[in-house]
């Protein structure tokens, strides 16, 4: 699906590979809003998925140009290059921050849980999108002390966290 890059001009898909590097790294994503007359909100969850997909594993396996590339194949060569070039500017920043939820993960151990699913209506325009919610809480133990942490996110953010829990668990076991 990263051939769905190739509808924005090149240099608003380094700005875009950009954003999502951010968001994989903990600060703000890209938008949707942004983007909404290039694609579909389907098209643009799988972009996203796909792109930050691409940056998290090239980062966390160490992956050769050549590897990332064959990733990319179905993309124009500018696009492809870009996608490159920012994924090799800021491959050690994704791999410290894919390293930091790792170290979080083995540092808190998961008690607890405990989801709902809820329908945002906080006002007219939001609640004629249908817009679903997660309410995930947690009951982490740190250092002995039992922590509660609730987090209430949409589906990237959902599909963000799971992602990047995705990514955690495979540097755990290849750290084993």
């Amino acid at each position: 699906m990263v051939d769905l890059l190739g509808r924005l001009a090149v240099a608003e898909s380094v700005t875009l590979c950009h954003r999502v590097v951010d968001g994989l790294c903990g600060r703000e994503p890209p938008h949707r809003e942004d983007y909404s007359t290039v694609w579909s909100l389907e098209e643009w969850v799988e972009l996203l998925h796909s792109l930050t997909a691409i940056f998290r594993l090239a980062a966390l396996n160490n992956s050769s140009d050549e590897e990332v590339l064959a990733e990319l194949s179905g993309l124009g060569s500018s696009h492809t290059e870009n996608v490159l070039k920012v994924l090799r500017a800021r491959e050690e920043e994704i791999r410290r921050a894919l390293l930091d939820i790792t170290n979080f993960i083995s540092s808190a151990m998961l008690q607890d849980f405990d989801w709902q699913l809820k329908l945002a209506l906080s006002s007219d325009k939001i609640s004629s999108l249908h817009i679903p919610l997660l309410s995930l809480s947690l009951d982490l133990r740190e250092d002995g002390a039992l922590r509660s942490v609730a987090m209430e996110m949409n589906r990237d953010e959902l599909n963000a966290l799971i992602s990047s829990l995705e990514a955690a668990n495979k540097v755990v076991l290849q750290l084993k």
